[in-house]
């Protein structure tokens, strides 16, 4: 029908027409779906040195973050995934996902039909839980995505109205406190501030976690959670620049990582914290640029080879070089602002490089750790930064430079 001329179709052959190729769509879209959750089981962003799948796509296929975060979400809910112990849970949404791939439902319907079911009591049982997801997909199937939410508060309260209310939560104790441990890698924790304290918290966190505006990237799609978090890293790497920091031992507060000179060398292996966790050295190497991190590299005998001291480090006069030339971050298509970045070395230190204008560059946190963990290159073309995409990007790996920063 790509080649008919639509003029000369009836009015019931052109609405046949449009709802035949608007199913095809829907289809594809399922299928489409299933790629993406494909790739995000297999860890394929992991494997080019993306920190998640959404920046493979946006540098891929040039979606914005919010379309890619989106169809990821959707592709989890409708597709089976891998549990902790590898054994594949069913799908949350099958009647939808059954529904999507016949072509009766839209991407929209999925978001709706996911919406209506964080409804759900938290103590339902599966039977009733995939009851209320079943009706949902039926009466999406014939009516708009908009309709759905009503619908399923009403067959939610139909079904739930006689259960007890849950009990309430006893208040949280006025004191501070704070409790943070290492787990699995990752530094998990709980606090609880007074008024003053909280007040004094949440004023230095704001301005920091505020959305990015609208730029190359798109909208800033990151949760509440996303952006508090954000926010509180680089309020501990602001704090770890500052001039003035406590003492401990005699110094000011640092970070002591420990590390052989044959993984330093050869990239690989794991280089040990101060508090006796492991991390991978390629994470290292972009610890080494940051303040208040001290590498200690270990010959074969255990003797230390070198102590980084801070002279590594870009000091004042060099960081400001560096914001007159770069004026932000300097990859391609990033509009973050000088104080959210950081000084990279172009030639590692641990591969001799200098701590000069000459082989730094500004990054944001993000690009900072794409660099480290990916393809991307980074070189300087008459004193100025371009970047090197990978070969899946590009095949001609053509240089890039960021045009946000550039002066008029």
């Amino acid at each position: 029908m790509v080649d008919t001329d639509l003029s000369l179709l009836s009015s019931g052959e052109l609405l046949d027409g449009f709802a035949a190729m608007e199913r095809e769509i829907r289809v594809r879209h399922e299928r489409l779906l299933r790629w993406i959750a494909e790739m995000d089981r297999r860890g394929l962003a992991a494997e080019l040195g993306y920190k998640d799948l959404v920046g493979v796509l946006k540098d891929r296929v040039h979606w914005d973050p919010s379309v890619s975060k989106a169809k990821l979400r959707r592709a989890r809910l409708l597709t089976h995934q891998l549990g902790p112990s590898g054994a594949e849970i069913e799908p949350e949404l099958p009647a939808t996902a059954e529904a999507l791939a016949e072509g009766a439902l839209t991407e929209e319907h999925v978001d709706a039909i996911a919406r209506a079911m964080k409804n759900m009591p938290a103590d339902a049982t599966p039977d009733k839980a995939a009851f209320v997801e079943r009706q949902l997909a039926e009466f999406g199937r014939k009516f708009e995505p908009g309709s759905i939410r009503d619908f399923g508060k009403k067959i939610i309260y139909r079904m739930f109205q006689n259960d007890p209310e849950p009990d309430e939560k006893d208040p949280a104790p006025p004191s501070d406190q704070l409790i943070a441990r290492m787990e699995r890698g990752r530094c998990r924790g709980s606090f609880d501030l007074g008024p003053e304290i909280g007040a004094k918290f949440l004023g230095a966190l704001d301005p920091l976690a505020k959305p990015r505006p609208t730029g190359p990237d798109g909208p800033d799609t990151r949760t509440y959670a996303e952006r508090q978090g954000d926010a509180f890293a680089e309020l501990i790497n602001l704090v770890l620049r500052a001039d003035v920091l406590p003492e401990h031992g005699g110094e000011t507060v640092t970070l002591a990582v420990t590390v052989s000179y044959d993984d330093l060398a050869a990239k690989t292996g794991h280089a040990v914290l101060d508090n006796q966790e492991h991390i991978p050295v390629k994470q290292l190497r972009k610890l080494a640029c940051e303040a208040g991190v001290i590498p200690i590299v270990m010959g074969s005998r255990s003797q230390p080879l070198n102590v980084g001291r801070k002279a590594r480090l870009f000091n004042s006069g060099l960081r400001r070089a560096l914001v007159a030339r770069d004026r932000g971050c300097a990859f391609p298509g990033c509009n973050r602002p000088p104080r959210h970045c950081e000084g990279h070395h172009i030639k590692h230190w641990a591969d001799g490089g200098k701590t000069s204008l000459h082989n730094g560059v500004l990054l944001c946190r993000r690009h900072h750790d794409l660099i480290h963990h990916s393809d991307w290159e980074v070189k300087l073309l008459n004193g100025i930064p371009y970047f090197i995409p990978p070969a899946f990007l590009d095949p001609l790996r053509q240089p890039r430079r960021n045009p946000l920063h550039m002066v008029s």
